[in-house]
């Protein structure tokens, strides 16, 4: 692949990750507060409280967004209930029925202001460009080092917090994606057209460079989302399991 379309295969090795890292976060959570409480509805308070301020945030820019675009809103709730499919829906927001442009946007906001949530407390306040460039040019212990100083710094804890529940609630759902769909295909037709009429040269030369510092920014975004998933998750499956060998039970994921 060209170097300045990259950015596509950092995209592809960033998302998959972090869908399989935040679906399995949740889980082991859930796990955790079900073995502790044995009662599924305190299970589904504890965890939307400690996903509160990232489902705030995904619903909240719902919200914005169709009001910025002109759509009619409904009923806004952060009250979790099952939804159709048997999942967990800890949030939603009711909106008009519009054209699928808007519809695209509104279901994209929890991405846009998740991803810039992120990559704020990510690169900023918890500094992990400059641990993984420790990382990458002195070696672990000097990776060691840096991080335990950084983790002694003032709200540290709160900004790993507040960007890991953002991180985890910031994909949209399967309603939010459903107007992307016929999105992608006028984009595709409009590409394919551009190629037929001979635009492909200019194309490639003043859109693909722009295009390709888009995903790898998301990228970023992703792999910053991977890395606090990543850090998180042995010391909760860890936990899981030892307070299912003293309580005798198993939880089933």
């Amino acid at each position: 692949m060209p170097a300045n379309l990259d950015g596509v295969l950092w995209l592809l090795f960033s998302l998959a990750p972090l869908l399989v890292l935040q679906r399995s976060l949740q889980k082991e959570v859930q796990a955790v507060f079900l073995l502790i409480t044995r009662r599924i509805d305190i299970t589904i308070t504890l965890f939307s409280v400690l996903f509160f301020p990232g489902v705030l945030l995904h619903e909240g820019s719902h919200f914005l967004m169709a009001n910025l675009v002109g759509v009619r809103t409904g009923r806004f709730s952060l009250i979790p209930r099952p939804s159709a499919d048997g999942k967990l829906q800890l949030g939603y927001v009711e909106t008009a029925h519009t054209d699928w442009f808007r519809d695209a946007l509104i279901g994209m906001a929890p991405l846009l202001a998740g991803g810039l949530f992120v990559a704020y407390a990510g690169m900023v306040q918890l500094d992990l460009l400059t641990l993984a460039q420790v990382l990458w040019n002195e070696g672990i212990e000097a990776f060691a080092r840096a991080s335990k100083e950084l983790a002694s710094q003032p709200d540290f804890w709160l900004w790993f917090y507040l960007a890991l529940v953002v991180s985890s609630t910031m994909l949209p759902s399967g309603s939010d994606r459903q107007a992307w769909l016929p999105l992608g295909l006028i984009l595709v037709s409009l590409i394919g057209i551009s190629l037929l009429l001979g635009a492909g040269p200019w194309l490639v030369e003043n859109m693909s460079s722009p295009f390709n510092q888009v995903l790898r920014a998301v990228s970023i975004v992703f792999l910053i989302s991977s890395t606090l998933h990543l850090v998180l998750l042995p010391f909760v499956w860890l936990f899981r399991r030892l307070l299912s060998r003293l309580l005798g039970l198993q939880v089933m994921l």
